[in-house]
């Protein structure tokens, strides 16, 4: 039984490594995305980071879907001033 745990509580961990990962990608990938004329950049990256998110979900720590939504706040916010597509 203890032996179940552990695996669970590694793969766990593992989820939050990989929506970390996605999420520093997602975030270089929108620094692209803030140049001018290249905001729809952004349209790629939000369902990106969103898997991102869903793999921080997945995972008992926290912190790889809070980063991946706050890229996903920062591309949002570009896409917002840019009137969706500039």
């Amino acid at each position: 039984m203890l032996e179940l745990a552990v695996h669970y509580s590694y793969n766990t961990v593992m989820f939050n490594l990989i929506s970390l990962f996605i999420g520093v990608i997602a975030l270089v990938l929108s620094i692209v995305g803030l140049v001018p004329l290249l905001g729809w950049t952004n349209w790629l990256i939000l369902p990106f980071a969103g898997i991102g998110a869903l793999f921080g979900l997945i995972s008992s720590r926290t912190s790889g879907m809070y980063f991946c939504l706050i890229v996903m706040g920062i591309c949002a916010l570009r896409l917002s001033l840019g009137g969706g597509i500039i």
